[in-house]
């Protein structure tokens, strides 16, 4: 069968092949403390009661139509509201575009600034740029971090790239690593973008930012969130955000999100999103327009999700520092922000039992699975080298005792390895 090529060259999803190894065991009777997807499990983190009711209130009521496609105007006023009391930033419901979920938010963006060919920067590990780019025909310039700087991107390592790209796609608090941007490291490249901007002619296009700040709201300790528009004002004209419900709220079948950005843009994602029909349920939109300028309601449920989420992160990151400390070849980074933990599992090249060479971070993948019922996506998921024993957890689906419970057969895990 002839397709195009675009289709032809999509790739296949790694987490999703993870995920069928899971369901495989599963359905085989084995407990897998899975550790893959990025969502919630609701008997865990059920979304704000406040919410539930407003939806099945507007089913209820019958709004069961089609929504404008930009988004109702009242949830994009609550979402304005919302940005200036939490943020500081000031964009009126003109510059809010609403759609179900970040996901055709981050391809409008694509398609409004991207041409084929064009470069779009992005670091390694990130998620999905390299398919956006793919579905665009933009050329990928992917730039490694490095664990020393908790995988974020810094100046530095974006500097020689940003000349004659087009775009410039971050991430913060990062899926898949869960760290955040200091203010000075996100402030020093906004001022990179700001001085190649200015370099450029007035029949070129300029350098955009592409912001997902979809987890900025679940930060934990002492973390603080910054944004490009916030740091530097200048850069007003030049930031895309991505922004929903979907992780703060524990929200991803509700499928809200919302970006916001430059009138011009956010008008043309509109266009464009009115012929892909993208829309949030209308219900969903006016139940969420009700609920997001309950104050304490929103503070109350955040507080209560992020104390359970750092909770499960820390026990992770713990029970894994005390196998380093007991000399096993792991690591973890300190969780800051999202549902996400940054795991070291440093066994490439050893034996298993049934004597396979783990050469690969896939290999080990399965290894884990099979022999600590353990689930983990390594960061080759996200664009890095199989050969970098990396891996991403995501707490949000499982209970705290699961993720404790996890740690003793992935000891005796390694201990089975040569």
């Amino acid at each position: 069968m002839q397709v195009s090529k675009m289709a032809a060259g999509l790739s296949g999803s790694e987490i999703i092949r993870i995920g069928n190894q899971v369901s495989e065991q599963v359905r085989q009777g084995a407990n897998i403390c899975n550790l893959t997807i990025g969502d919630f499990d609701p008997k865990i983190f059920p979304i704000p009661a406040g919410l539930n009711e407003g939806i099945t209130q507007a089913y209820q009521g019958g709004l069961t139509n089609y929504p404008p496609a930009a988004g109702i105007n009242e949830l994009r006023q609550s979402v304005s509201d919302f940005l200036k009391t939490r943020q500081g930033l000031e964009y009126g419901p003109n510059d809010i575009l609403i759609a179900g979920g970040s996901r055709p938010l981050i391809y409008a963006t694509y398609r409004t600034l991207v041409d084929a060919g064009d470069r779009v920067i992005f670091p390694l590990p990130s998620w999905n740029n390299n398919h956006y780019c793919h579905l665009t025909g933009a050329t990928p310039v992917a730039v490694p971090t490095r664990a020393e700087n908790n995988f974020m991107p810094t100046a530095a390592d974006l500097a020689p790239h940003l000349p004659g790209a087009t775009l410039l796609a971050l991430c913060s608090p990062l899926n898949p690593t869960g760290t955040v941007f200091t203010k000075a490291g996100l402030e020093e490249i906004c001022d990179l973008v700001i001085a190649e901007n200015k370099l450029r002619g007035a029949d070129e296009k300029p350098l955009y930012i592409l912001y997902d700040q979809i987890y900025w709201l679940l930060t934990f300790g002492s973390t603080e969130h910054h944004d490009p528009v916030s740091l530097r004002p200048e850069l007003r004209d030049y930031v895309i955000y991505i922004d929903g419900i979907s992780k703060c709220f524990a929200a991803t079948g509700v499928r809200v999100g919302y970006s916001f950005g430059p009138t011009a843009i956010i008008e043309k994602m509109k266009s464009i999103l009115g012929h892909v029909g993208a829309w949030a349920p209308k219900a969903e939109q006016v139940a969420t327009a009700h609920f997001m300028p309950e104050t304490e309601a929103v503070d109350a449920f955040l507080a209560g999700m992020k104390t359970n989420l750092q909770g499960s992160l820390q026990a992770l990151f713990d029970g894994l520092k005390q196998l380093q400390a007991a000399g096993y070849p792991v690591d973890a980074v300190a969780p800051a922000g999202a549902i996400y933990l940054t795991i070291k599992i440093d066994v490439l090249g050893k034996t298993a039992p049934d004597g396979t060479v783990l050469k690969t971070t896939a290999e080990l993948t399965s290894y884990l699975i099979s022999e600590a019922k353990l689930a983990l996506v390594p960061f080759s998921a996200f664009g890095s080298p199989a050969s970098e024993p990396w891996f991403r957890a995501s707490v949000g689906a499982e209970t705290i005792d699961s993720i404790v419970a996890a740690l003793p057969r992935l000891r005796a895990a390694l201990d089975g390895l040569k």
